[in-house]
Formats: structure tokens, C-alpha cells, sequence
């Protein structure tokens, strides 16, 4: 009796012990390695890439949890830094953006920087992702939290090159 309790509680520490997601594949400590705007942009120049841009606010609860959870998630870091410049954006700073020989400053009136306010279409919802192509060119903003099967179903269909080729509604109804 006395081995019968001692195994389940080996076998009790070890699951304790275990990293969530132990069988994931990817390193449990990576980040995200997040980019200015202008530093994606250069890099993107160099070797290129599509830029994906979380815009965010520092009061924002939900942009909070994404940070927390679905951007903590391995296969969503390996993903992001190998396929795309990830950009964090603060939709609120009151710093100067130079991008495309522009200079995209803050609009006290709308609380937010004209480059949000561009790439949001002015629909200010928080959390939201902004995909870029290689070439800059806006392929779609995302509004939202998202877990991580819905955002890495979106990454790969920008990532991959899908929607050159197959309409979202179309991609999304496979379960990938």
C-alpha cells in the first residue's frame, strides 16, 4: 500500500513539474521579438517579409491577455519571428512615425496616432493586428482578442501565401 501511494505521488510531482504544454514543440521561454515600426520597415527592405502589427493601448484590458496568453504561445512565437516583422503599436504615442515619406503624428481630437487611425480605417477597436505584405500594402486589419488557433490560423493564411490564391471564407471552412 505503502508503494501504491509513494508512486502516485511521484507521479503527481512530476505532472506538477511538467511545463504547461510540455509536448508543444518550440522553447517554452521564447518571446516575441517585437520591432519598431521603422525598424520593421528597414529590415522588411533588406530581406523581406510581411510586417504583422498589434495595435495596442496601455489601458487595454484585452490587449493585456493577449500579451499574457495567445503571444506567449510557442508555436505563435516561432511563427511570427520566422515569418513575418512583428511591429508593437501603440495606437496613443505621441511619438512621430515616418513611414512611405510621411510623418504620421498624434490627433489629440481622436486620442491616437494618425498611423492607427490609417491602418485601423479609423475604427478604433483595441486589440487589433494589422497585416502588411512584403511590400507594404494593407492585406486586411484584424479586430480583437484572438486565442492562439485563430490567430495562427490567420497567420498562415497571410504567412503561407494562401490568400493569393484562396478567399478566407474558402481557407477557413477547411479547419485548418
Amino acid at each position: 500500500m505503502f508503494k501504491y501511494i509513494l508512486s502516485i505521488a511521484f507521479l503527481l510531482a512530476a505532472l506538477l513539474v511538467l511545463p504547461k504544454n510540455a509536448y508543444s514543440q518550440g522553447n517554452q521561454n521564447a518571446e516575441i521579438k517585437w520591432y519598431s515600426f521603422e525598424d520593421a520597415v528597414a529590415l522588411s527592405k533588406k530581406n523581406p517579409k510581411k510586417l504583422f502589427i498589434d495595435v495596442y493601448t496601455h489601458w487595454c484590458g484585452w490587449c493585456k491577455r493577449m500579451d499574457a496568453t495567445t503571444f506567449k504561445d510557442p508555436a505563435i512565437v516561432d511563427y511570427l519571428n520566422k515569418n513575418y516583422y512583428p511591429i508593437k503599436l501603440d495606437a496613443e504615442t505621441k511619438d512621430t512615425i515616418l513611414f512611405a515619406d510621411k510623418a504620421f503624428v498624434f490627433q489629440p481630437a481622436y486620442k491616437a496616432n494618425e498611423i492607427a487611425l490609417s491602418l485601423l480605417g479609423g475604427k478604433m477597436s483595441y486589440p487589433s493586428y494589422v497585416f502588411l505584405s512584403e511590400e507594404f500594402e494593407m492585406l486586411t486589419p484584424v479586430p480583437g482578442y484572438l486565442d492562439v488557433a485563430a490567430l495562427m490560423n490567420i497567420l498562415k493564411y497571410f504567412g503561407d501565401g494562401i490568400y493569393k490564391t484562396v478567399t478566407w471564407e474558402e481557407y477557413s471552412k477547411t479547419g485548418k
